[in-house]
């Protein structure tokens, strides 16, 4: 399939939603292990524990920084699914690699394979899907543990929800048109959707406990911020909520990878 650059259309998001999303999903076997794509944005950015995760359960990663330079696949066929990262940078930004990330987001919705947007990732992805993204009308932002509110779609998905997640952003995004809500919040309504095999999470399920010490080192000023919890509220809801947010990544994971219809992975192989 060749790449062709630009957002899905409404009508081909209807179209997605009536189509191949019905045929059978393959299981997992050791000769569909293929390498996850990782899209992270600064220099020192890690995928954390999903990259942990996704390593324990058997693949590699292939990590590109677009804003460096990195290109972006013009198919996944060779990869068993795509994650786009957060950063601190807003995807109504005009910077070249914003608007090449959302736009070869319309790969994986096209091709029908896993797609992951965390925080930024899931506002780019929301973009991609004609949402608008914007900040709390009132300047509020979320920077550390707030509660989320699975829908009953999210709990077929998964069905043990932490019910704290944790947070880093003051931006939000309304749910895409033909999109499936997950899951909801209270200062920005939702938290979690889905297209398909394409999903977005405002929150953060991939901040290890290092990654937690450095965001509330380097980014200090933001815990100032209308809505952000002081840092020491950080470490010690971790304390409480961490295990099962951990927990419901890990079984989230295991059902994403595997989402995969048999139609494509047949014509994939051909």
């Amino acid at each position: 399939m060749s790449f062709q650059p630009g957002k899905i259309s409404a009508e081909s998001v209807l179209n997605f939603r009536r189509g191949p999303q019905t045929a059978a999903v393959a299981p997992l076997t050791a000769d569909s292990l293929l390498p996850v794509l990782i899209i992270l944005h600064q220099e020192t950015s890690t995928p954390g524990r999903v990259g942990n995760a996704l390593r324990a359960l058997g693949h590699k990663l292939d990590i590109r920084r677009p804003r460096f330079g990195d290109p972006l696949p013009q198919t996944l066929d060779g990869h068993a699914g795509a994650v786009i990262f957060g950063g601190p940078m807003s995807a109504n930004d005009p910077d070249d690699f914003i608007r090449q990330e959302i736009e070869w987001i319309a790969v994986p919705l096209r091709e029908q394979r896993p797609f992951l947007g965390i925080c930024l990732g899931a506002q780019m992805l929301a973009m991609q899907l004609g949402a608008r993204v914007a900040p709390h009308p009132q300047g509020r932002s979320q920077i550390g543990y707030y509660p989320v509110r699975p829908t009953p779609a999210g709990f077929e998905i998964c069905p043990n929800w932490p019910d704290h997640v944790y947070h880093w952003h003051h931006e939000g995004f309304e749910l895409p048109v033909g999109a499936e809500l997950l899951a909801e919040g209270s200062d920005f309504p939702v938290e979690a959707f889905r297209l398909d095999h394409c999903f977005g999470f405002q929150f953060h399920p991939d901040v290890t406990y290092a990654m937690m010490h450095r965001w509330t080192t380097r980014g200090h000023a933001r815990l100032q911020l209308p809505g952000a919890r002081a840092r020491h509220h950080h470490f010690a809801d971790r304390a409480v909520h961490d295990v099962a947010e951990r927990a419901w990544l890990k079984q989230f994971l295991d059902g994403w990878l595997a989402r995969v219809p048999r139609s494509v992975m047949s014509e994939a192989a051909e």
